[in-house]
């Protein structure tokens, strides 16, 4: 070969050097910016511990593969045949050895490398695992089967199967190197007489072959205490069933003893006695059969012929460990199940002020009313809230009630001159902190605004001078600034007055007297970015020259950024999964996002296996464009709650569950610093912490099916529940939902979230389930309900309440005026022994700058009376007159069935007649669309019967032109309610 000159090589090693500067620029840069953002929010022990452990992991991991792989190759290389025997195959090889000798040891180190740069990239990936496995902490519990303390499942197994992992891809790819290379050499030969393979490449290359099968062997051993992370063949659960135990386990047991006997086989037979590769071959064609045969047909033979006759006896007692387990895991095992009869079908003549939970009924939805406060307080059109809002309380005047409550941010894609001087340096921040009550509204249906006002403006007044408004801020802050929020997304803000100057360069918030008013961040949070090389620094990363070129900036300039919440928390503590919804709290006059935090594990023994996206999905989520990675969780505690300050970016971490193991595991990584203690939370911000919405999501998807707590009920699935449907939208889960409420055998009214459940596949209601925090700990309850009643479900009641004559026939006009309804939470409340239910419907027209208000609420209490009503307080008025026999109760014909009439004197008309058979038709499709649950064809019945009642009416006025048609000629229809994606009906005006 032609040796490369002096000046190639120089010319080689600058390429390699100037690719390799540009390959790490990119990290370079990224750490020396996260060092920076780290030391602003004073976790530097998080951003050194991390990134020691990942350069660690990947120099440890990295160089054992490479050495090893190397080390082989090189012995490969070294006992290679002095003297190759001529034949045809080792002349077609030399081509190869000529182009390999003169530089083989920058192969074997090129070749090593490369795997073990890409097995040290994997390795740094897996710093988590290494912290828990290196931080164990005891659980105090142990497994069932083998007594093993649970901590080694959490702490300890995923590390080991890592280990193994990388231990068999060393020896794989040293087996294969060392072969290909004994075969370069004539060491391996296919062709030619005499023996195949040299005593050293024997030796080599079995020596490989029996590590691989002892490592099989400790795969085996480690694979035993993984069958209590399995499934059950037959049925929803996890752990290890009466086939694991019985035929797997001892299989497993086997199949490592036949492993480590085949491994010595391998190498005594083939460099010992017989020195050839026969009886090796057959001791590995042993282990195969006995993986097929011990490991494979055997368990199955179990299941079939033992387990399936008789599941019920021979897994009862591993059902129970699977029961035990997931209850435990997720913090269940403490839920208080008490009987609810709801036999009162009457409600009592005081109920409008029956109790809390009836003067605190909740009529503002979160997630209608966010476009409402948007219009309504945003004066100019940059400003915006998220569009599903927050619940919280707050004591005002001595009284404590639930409030809907949002920040005003800006909306950057709403900007008029959205240029980069606009979106980074002037426009840098929202203004205020609004809240209203959840159970008031005013001005024709719109929320009654308490604080956050920019100005009278924000002071919105009735056509009659009412006030739609507080004239006062009623739950004050000392800093109404939002620097960090929802909507900031990756938009990093410069802010900083130059020397000198005492005008601000950004704007503050508009005024009615005053005009726009300016303002200068002066808070902790930002990196200064004052110096010509800090700007360059961030010029890189952020990719925009305008951070050497613009003159926005000057020697106080800081840049925020990381701006959203959950995305600083989650920076600070990546092992933390965080809930979906942080909410804004006012604690101690400062704007606080709460952000709930869960420490979770996929390898808790016995323990159902959930996947995390899937479960805390329901209506209130929305759909997403492309579907979450699987998270797979069978562990999970609210071990965390963290704070971030809206105006200085201030990120607080504070134990909540000090009792978890994996929190402690997790501080201890970090110097025991991560983490302040549960002590340290305040009262004034205990007062706003909150049982968390995707916790309880899990926990009632879980409640369903292990509120049964025997293997006889859990095998017999007959008491199983499901999360109703939302009747607002009927393709997903209805989303629990916050109130202040005393629900029965509470002492007091508590801020909670609740949901309603139903038996599986029926509609009715079989229990309410709440959370809530009592003297700062979690209380679990549920109401259950007998299951010899037949009490609506939310569904259910819907389709009721919305069949009122009154409200179908308004819904049936909104819905023809370019209109639409928007349905509230439909609340299911247990009051006064008996069952209420609140459903508000919201209005609004379908054109631009319009906004949902608030224009009617259904009402029920029991299955007999219900009402629909222009506000909650006639709504329950009205219930009790129907119940006290001062009005009458509605009806929609007998059975609730809709009714038709009949033909009388028009018998003679074909278009009265005509249209009577398309109304009895439409009607029979109508409960056919219902019974089957088909929405689509529902809607398309109804349209259907509207259409044939309209024929009718018009008939009948033909038939009789000398007078109108009386009121009891009209057919009444009220056969339940559509869903509301099959009428989108709204007031008119």
């Amino acid at each position: 070969m032609t040796r490369v000159s002096r000046r190639g090589r120089v010319t080689i090693v600058v390429l390699a050097i100037v690719f390799l500067l540009f390959t790490l620029f990119d990290r370079i840069v990224g750490a020396w910016t996260d060092y920076l953002w780290f030391s602003e929010v004073k976790y530097t022990g998080v951003f050194s511990t991390v990134l020691t452990t990942r350069l660690w992991m990947f120099l440890i991991f990295g160089v054992s593969v490479g050495l090893v792989i190397a080390g082989n190759l090189y012995l490969a290389y070294r006992t290679r045949p002095l003297l190759r025997p001529h034949s045809a195959e080792q002349h077609a090889l030399d081509r190869y050895r000529l182009f390999l000798l003169p530089h083989m040891t920058i192969w074997v180190v090129a070749v090593a490398g490369l795997i073990g740069l890409f097995s040290g990239l994997s390795a740094q990936g897996h710093w988590q695992d290494w912290l828990l496995f290196s931080n164990s902490t005891p659980f105090g519990q142990t497994d069932k089967q083998f007594g093993v303390d649970l901590s080694f499942y959490v702490f300890e197994y995923p590390f080991w199967r890592y280990v193994l992992g990388v231990a068999f891809t060393a020896v794989v790819f040293s087996l294969l190197g060392a072969l290909a290379l004994h075969y370069l050499f004539g060491g391996v030969r296919l062709q030619g007489a005499g023996e195949r393979m040299t005593t050293a490449a024997r030796a080599h290359l079995t020596a490989l072959v029996a590590a691989f099968v002892l490592l099989k062997a400790a795969a085996y051993y480690l694979d035993r205490r993984g069958l209590l992370l399995d499934k059950f063949p037959t049925q929803d659960l996890y752990g290890a069933g009466y086939t694991n135990i019985n035929a797997l386990l001892p299989a497993k047991e086997i199949l490592a003893w036949i492993s480590i006997v085949v491994a010595i086989a391998i190498l005594v037979f083939s460099n010992a006695f017989m020195r050839n590769l026969v009886w090796p071959g057959l001791a590995l064609g042993l282990l195969a059969l006995s993986a097929v045969a011990v490991g494979g047909i055997y368990p199955a033979a179990v299941q079939s012929f033992t387990v399936k006759p008789s599941q019920l006896q021979k897994e009862a007692q591993y059902f129970q460990r699977s029961i035990d387990a997931t209850r435990l895991a997720y913090g269940l095992n403490t839920v208080d199940v008490k009987p609810y009869a709801s036999r009162n079908q009457e409600p009592p003549t005081n109920l409008p002020s029956y109790d809390e939970t009836v003067t605190n009924i909740r009529l503002l939805d979160p997630t209608v009313v966010g476009e409402t406060y948007t219009q309504q307080q945003q004066v100019r059109g940059f400003y915006e809230f998220n569009p599903k809002l927050d619940i919280d309380r707050y004591t005002i005047n001595g009284k404590t009630q639930d409030y809907v409550v949002g920040v005003r941010e800006i909306n950057y894609n709403q900007l008029q001159q959205n240029n980069w001087q606009n979106r980074h340096s002037v426009y840098t921040h929202g203004y205020g902190f609004v809240a209203a009550p959840a159970n008031q509204v005013v001005c024709n249906g719109l929320p009654f605004y308490v604080s956050g006002f920019l100005g009278e403006q924000t002071k919105p007044v009735g056509d009659q001078g009412q006030q739609c408004a507080s004239q006062q801020d009623l739950i004050p802050v000392k800093e109404p600034r939002i620097y960090y929020g929802e909507q900031m997304g990756d938009v990093y803000a410069i802010t900083g007055r130059a020397p000198g100057t005492t005008s601000g360069a950004e704007f503050d918030r508009p005024t009615a007297n005053a005009g726009d008013q300016y303002s200068t961040y002066d808070g902790a949070g930002g990196v200064s970015v004052g110096s010509y090389w800090r700007r360059l620094l961030y010029a890189a990363e952020f990719r925009e020259t305008n951070f050497l070129l613009s003159g926005v900036f000057n020697a106080n300039s800081k840049v925020l950024y990381v701006r959203n919440p959950e995305d600083r928390v989650r920076k600070i503590a990546p092992f933390l999964t965080l809930d979906s919804d942080p909410y804004p709290a006012v604690v101690d006059g400062r704007i606080q996002w709460i952000v709930d935090g869960y420490t979770t594990s996929a390898t808790y023994p016995y323990s159902q296996r959930i996947d995390w996206n899937t479960a805390i999905q329901d209506s209130s989520t929305g759909s997403r464009m492309f579907p979450e990675p699987r998270q797979d969780v069978s562990y999970l505690r609210n071990s965390v709650k963290a704070t971030v300050d809206a105006y200085s970016g201030e990120v607080t971490l504070y134990a909540f569950d000090e009792s978890d193991p994996i929190l402690k595991a997790w501080n201890k990584a970090f110097g025991n610093k991560l983490v302040k203690p549960r002590s340290a939370i305040s009262q004034s911000l205990q007062d706003h912490l909150r049982y968390p919405e995707d916790q309880f999501k899990v926990q009632r998807d879980l409640l369903s099916r292990f509120h049964v707590t025997t293997p006889n009920g859990f095998f017999s699935g007959q008491d199983f529940w499901e999360v109703p449907k939302n009747p607002a939208n009927p393709t997903a889960d209805q989303p629990p939902y916050y109130i202040v409420a005393k629900l029965p055998n509470q002492d007091k009214s508590r801020f909670q979230l609740t949901t309603a459940l139903a038996p599986r596949s029926r509609g009715n209601l079989a229990a309410l389930m709440s959370a809530s925090y009592v003297d700062g700990k979690p209380v679990f309850e549920i109401l259950e309900l007998p299951p010899d009643t037949n009490i609506q479900g939310p569904a259910q009641m819907h389709s009721t309440m919305t069949g009122i004559g009154d409200a179908r026939r308004e819904l049936t006009q909104f819905s023809s005026q370019n209109s639409e309804v928007m349905y509230g939470n439909l609340l299911t409340l247990p009051v006064a022994e008996g069952m209420l239910y609140v459903e508000p419907i919201y209005t609004r027209t379908k054109s631009d700058k319009t906004y949902p208000t608030l224009q009617r609420v259904l009402v029920a209490y029991g299955p007999n009376y219900k009402a629909y009503a222009n506000n909650l307080a006639d709504g329950l008025a009205e219930l009790v007159k129907q119940a006290t026999g001062q009005a009458p109760v509605p009806g929609s014909g007998e059975n609730g069935e809709p009714t038709v009439p009949t033909t009388g004197n028009q018998s003679g008309s074909p278009q009265v007649q005509t249209a009577i058979n398309d109304m009895n038709k439409a009607i029979a499709d109508l409960k056919a669309a219902q019974v089957a649950g088909d929405f689509e064809g529902y809607g398309r019945a109804l349209k259907a019967l509207q259409d044939a009642i309209g024929r009718y009416e018009a008939a009948v006025k033909a038939a009789t032109p000398s007078a109108s048609p009386s009121v009891g000629a009209s057919p009444s229809v009220s056969a339940g309610a559509s869903p509301s994606g099959s009428v989108s009906p709204a007031p008119s005006g």
